[in-house]
């Protein structure tokens, strides 16, 4: 497994690729009894090779047919430009050919895009736990206050920053970029001391923490301010995060905190953005967030319950 940043992102999925066969992108028991539903349906007739021509799947008889992958390909099945599998195809008499052909052309793109998103999921996840481990070993290497801040133990900011540049300069793309800022930490501050206003920043640090994954980048880097990496998510995974933490810390209950979060989420696209320029975006958007959820019915109540 390559090291975090020995690699460029960008580089290792276009190096990889040569690494993977069809069995490590498809599960051939959904393939054959997709392809037996079309031999029974339409009475054509497939098969599936791996890029040297050995047979793996089939549906219909191929008796005495050896394919040549050089001379007769069929039609390539391609992830990334590279070839991993050939299609062939029989039409009964009376088919028609040209309409069967188009379908086959429509299932080799089919096919040829699903086997882009496994590997590039299992690609991006390989170098997020990498990046993870790298990061422990820095952890664990030196002393500890240097990375983390003593209050929630995220990262501080001078080493969350610092991780910032080191994925911009790995490649790190898509990845999603939060900041996430307490609301109203001053007014339990200066109602309840810094006694309860630390814990107030203790207790959103864990639920943030709480609802990230392993591979997730967390640091504080305010007061009442925290920063969040999301590298290589899924659909809506950043999204959905943002909801949990902010309903978490609705369904907090305590006599005196009321936590409430206020975040910004943006997208850091391709490798030409800054992850400090999206931030900075995100921080705006923060700010949009903030106006709206104080301008929200019943929210100073609940800020102070613990008064009354």
């Amino acid at each position: 497994m390559m090291a975090y940043g020995a690699l460029p992102l960008e580089q290792r999925l276009k190096d990889n690729i040569k690494d993977y066969s069809l069995e490590n992108l498809f599960d051939f028991a959904k393939v054959e009894a997709y392809f037996m539903n079309l031999h029974k349906a339409l009475g054509v007739e497939l098969l599936l090779t791996r890029r040297h021509g050995e047979p793996v799947v089939k549906a219909g008889d191929f008796t005495g047919f050896h394919p040549d992958v050089t001379n007769d390909p069929g039609r390539k099945i391609q992830v990334l430009g590279r070839t991993i599998g050939h299609l062939y195809m029989k039409c009964a008499p009376g088919t028609d050919s040209v309409l069967i052909g188009q379908l086959l052309n429509d299932i080799v793109d089919i096919y040829a895009n699903m086997g882009e998103k496994h590997y590039l999921y299992r690609e991006t996840a390989i170098f997020a736990d990498d990046m993870v481990a790298r990061m422990e070993k820095e952890l664990s290497g030196g002393t500890r206050g240097e990375h983390s801040d003593a209050l929630t133990g995220a990262l501080s900011k001078t080493y969350f920053m610092n991780h910032l540049r080191e994925m911009e300069r790995a490649g790190v793309a898509p990845a999603a970029v939060i900041c996430a800022n307490i609301n109203d930490w001053k007014f339990v501050h200066d109602n309840f001391g810094i006694e309860e206003s630390d814990r107030l920043i203790k207790t959103i640090a864990g639920i943030v923490r709480k609802e990230a994954k392993d591979n997730y980048l967390i640091g504080r880097v305010d007061g009442d301010v925290f920063g969040i990496v999301i590298p290589m998510p899924e659909e809506d995974e950043a999204e959905a995060y943002c909801r949990r933490i902010q309903q978490a810390c609705l369904d907090f209950e305590d006599p005196v905190l009321a936590p409430s979060l206020a975040v910004g989420l943006v997208y850091r696209t391709n490798v030409e953005e800054a992850f400090e320029d999206r931030y900075s975006e995100a921080e705006y958007e923060m700010f949009n967030n903030k106006y709206e959820i104080k301008q929200e019915p019943g929210y100073r109540e609940r800020l102070e319950h613990g008064i009354r």
